[in-house]
């Protein structure tokens, strides 16, 4: 019995070591160069037809699809998110991000609140942050106590084992961003004032704790990487080049079909016979464009 749990143990030890070293800022240095707009754009308009393919399937198969996307500040969580879901039905896809807790939810069990958002057949839903709070930003800051995150790490791969033996695919992302890149983006809110909205008083907070999120997310992984609901690491340093690379990771992992050519021609319009413009004193907005 020691020898098994020594063998888990230490495979466990070597998926960590796996995932850390894909999200350490050294893993950074072989990257490509950025990417140029032009050519981001033409291999987004490609996923995007994918993605919509995706989601016809997801309709007419009744698959019930959750993705989670957790990670550093400023990694880019939000804007990958957007960028799946503006060429897609609001019907179909979800995005949940839900605010702080009230004292009510405080009370309830922990998962209870993300419950009601889980998909339904047919639905694809996005977490923006989710449970991992509990893992990540609440015990760095202080807002729960360690026992608690303890708990909920030891509790939390038989809730996502429920979930795949449900029928969910359970997707989780962790967008890991250097340290000076994050410095950047934090500098870029505060002198932007389209960006400055995106700059909380958490993240200002949080800035000096590089290291409590690193041993924080080490944690995680070591306790949530299973088999049945694996972490993928994406490096966002290259915000165009992370949303292509997620992108495409996340449709490799649903056995969605391309769709089939539709051959559509247009009717014909009915013909005006006796309808004439009222004349209706309109008030059309004034047009300095």
């Amino acid at each position: 019995m020691a020898e098994k749990k020594k063998e888990k143990q230490k495979r466990h030890n070597a998926q960590v070591q796996t995932l850390t070293a894909a999200a350490r800022p050294e893993a950074e240095a072989s990257l490509p160069p950025r990417m140029k707009r032009k050519e981001y754009e033409r291999e987004m308009r490609l996923l995007h037809g994918e993605l919509v393919a995706m989601q016809e399937w997801v309709r007419a198969s009744g698959a019930k699809i959750c993705v989670v996307f957790e990670g550093r500040d400023t990694a880019g969580k939000g804007g990958t998110i957007k960028r799946i879901t503006e060429r897609v039905s609001p019907r179909v896809f979800r995005v949940v991000a839900l605010p702080a807790p009230t004292e009510r939810e405080k009370s309830q069990m922990y998962i209870q609140r993300y419950l009601p958002h889980f998909p339904a057949a047919g639905e694809v839903v996005i977490f923006d942050r989710s449970w991992y709070n509990r893992a990540g930003v609440e015990p760095v800051m202080g807002f729960c106590k360690p026992e608690e995150t303890e708990r909920f790490l030891e509790l939390v791969p038989a809730v996502e084992k429920a979930m795949a033996d449900d029928g969910i695919l359970l997707l989780k992302y962790w967008l890991e961003v250097s340290p000076g890149e994050q410095t950047r983006r934090l500098e870029s809110r505060i002198h932007d004032p389209r960006k400055i909205w995106k700059l909380s008083e958490m993240d200002i907070r949080s800035y000096s704790r590089w290291y409590s999120y690193s041993r924080a997310r080490d944690a995680m992984f070591a306790a949530t990487d299973t088999a049945w609901a694996p972490w993928h690491v994406a490096s966002t340093d290259d915000k165009m080049r992370g949303r292509l690379n997620i992108i495409s990771h996340l449709l490799s992992q649903v056995p969605y079909q391309p769709l089939a050519p539709r051959d559509i021609t247009l009717p014909k319009r009915q013909p005006a016979n006796d309808y004439t413009d009222p004349g209706l004193p309109l008030r059309h907005i004034p047009t300095p464009f």
